[in-house]
């Protein structure tokens, strides 16, 4: 039976937009053979994405030092609704910062635990300009959590 994988991710830009093509490119993985994905932006997902997934990869901008509104949006609708179902959910959290990313990752990390999400990975934090770097480092990650949900190690 295939395991699934959430990808819920803003996108706001061209370049956020390949990273979260870069997420669903690197689960898609070739060697990656009984992994389904589900990718949504934050205003599509709701708890009942969150229900039917084994694990999940979130991804957001640095928004004022903050998770985007829309990441923050979906957490507000899907909270209380998973709070008991989803307890030890494998997680793992890309954020595009233009500064440091501490504020963003704090707030999700706060909201993951409040949910007893277990993290898969440190938070990948794509720092500063713009750098190509970024969307194989999106889907390395993304290969990796695919990879170990697919071995049933996560």
């Amino acid at each position: 039976m295939p395991k699934h994988l959430l990808i819920v991710a803003h996108a706001p830009s061209p370049n956020t937009t390949r990273l979260r093509e870069a997420a669903e490119r690197g689960a898609c993985h070739p060697d990656i053979e009984d992994v389904e994905i589900n990718v949504k932006a934050p205003l599509e997902a709701g708890p009942e994405d969150v229900l039917a997934c084994d694990a999940i990869l979130l991804g957001t901008t640095e928004n004022l030092g903050y998770m985007s509104g829309a990441l923050k949006d979906f957490f507000d609708r899907s909270y209380y609704p998973l709070l008991e179902e989803k307890q030890g959910l494998p997680c793992a959290l890309y954020i595009r910062a233009g500064h440091d990313g501490t504020g963003t990752r704090r707030a999700v990390e706060g909201i993951a635990s409040g949910l007893r999400w277990r993290w898969v990975q440190e938070p990948l934090i794509l720092r500063g300009e713009w750098q190509e770097e970024f969307v194989d480092q999106v889907a390395e990650l993304t290969m990796a959590m695919a990879a170990g949900l697919e071995a049933g190690v996560l």
